[in-house]
């Protein structure tokens, strides 16, 4: 063929593969030779250890299907018993979960209305307080302030506590509570805060300013009471902040008004005096008894002790006394000192137009 004249030379010795060719011959027999004696020898053997084999896969096969079979029969007793049991347990659970939510909704509604009563029994003994003319059988008791103070301080806590899980979750949800809320805590609130501002505006320890020579111990006495019944009551309802340094915003508003009353009266009737002198003698008597006033103001702020603000956040320290926060407030170091300078510098601008007008 082409592919062996490419490939062999003509010139080559030719090679004889017939001895070879005759060996392995010979040697595939000798091999066949053997593997037939070998298969026929041990034919029986070899059939034996097979039909073995077959009958261990087959007990094991049969073995094995009954575990399955025992394994099938057990989850399904397991379904029946644990499963099942299971899906009645986790309704019973969420029945339980919301008998508890009710349970314990019901409790905050019962604390709320029975605040909410304690409320109107103690709105009914602040009734009479700071009235100038008290009705037949009506009594007065200042302290109520404090204790409605109290009361509406506990309901607002109570609602605060909003979050899941907590006393006051879910009550803006009860048609009670509203009503609660919009008819007895905010009227309430408003009248203790009205009689507390009354208190504060009336305010007056001095004998010039009565009209009477002396004052008896059980008036100072009283006014004191009535006035810290007050105070107490301006400062717990005060609403708090989390975000900035708090400042009982409610009784400095009180406290500044009061001031700046004083201060705008003194002003008025010091510049009708200097337009009418023979008045003026009467109007200094009249000034000096604001300012005695507000002397004893001072001195009561700096003796009376804030009480304790449940809703203040611990970071934020209560004052050591209602002067503080109100001296901080004017940016002065003195009450009487911040009446006589204010009171001097709008007396410039008086005595310019009574100059001017000659």
């Amino acid at each position: 063929t082409p592919f062996v004249l490419t490939t062999n030379n003509p010139t080559d010795t030719p090679l004889d593969l017939s001895t070879p060719l005759s060996r392995v011959l010979f040697d595939a027999q000798e091999i066949n030779t053997h593997i037939d004696t070998l298969t026929t020898k041990s034919a029986l053997p070899l059939l034996t250890h097979t039909q073995e084999q077959t009958a261990s896969s087959a007990r094991i096969v049969q073995e094995i299907d009954s575990q399955v079979a025992s394994l099938n029969d057990g989850y399904k007793r397991l379904e029946k018993e644990v499963l099942v049991r299971y899906e009645a347990a986790e309704e019973v659970k969420a029945v339980a979960s919301r008998l508890w939510e009710t349970v314990r909704l019901g409790r905050s509604v019962g604390r709320c209305l029975q605040l909410g009563r304690q409320l109107e029994i103690q709105l009914s003994e602040v009734a009479g307080t700071g009235n100038p003319v008290k009705t037949q059988g009506q009594k007065e008791d200042h302290r109520a302030l404090v204790r409605c103070s109290n009361t509406l301080l506990s309901l607002r806590e109570l609602f605060s506590k909003s979050g899941p899980g907590e006393e006051g979750h879910g009550l803006e949800r009860v048609e009670v509570i509203r009503t609660l809320q919009s008819n007895i805590a905010t009227p309430a609130e408003r009248t203790v805060l009205s009689k507390s501002h009354q208190i504060i505006r009336e305010f007056s320890m001095s004998s010039l300013s009565t009209g009477t020579n002396t004052t008896t111990y059980a008036q100072t006495a009283d006014t004191k009471s009535r006035t810290t019944s007050a105070l107490l009551s301006l400062y717990l309802l005060s609403p708090v902040t989390k975000t900035k340094k708090w400042e009982p915003e409610l009784l400095l508003q009180a406290l500044q008004e009061y001031l700046r009353t004083a201060l705008t009266s003194s002003l008025a009737s010091l510049s009708r005096a200097l337009a009418t002198l023979p008045t003026l003698d009467r109007t200094l008597l009249e000034i000096s008894a604001r300012c005695q006033n507000i002397l004893a103001l001072s001195s009561l702020l700096s003796s009376t002790t804030p009480p304790a603000q449940p809703l203040l956040p611990p970071s934020q320290a209560p004052p050591p006394n209602f002067l503080t926060p109100l001296l901080a407030s004017l940016e002065t170091g003195s009450l009487a000192s911040y009446f006589w300078r204010t009171l001097a510098g709008g007396l410039s601008t008086k005595v310019m137009e009574i100059m001017n007008k000659g």
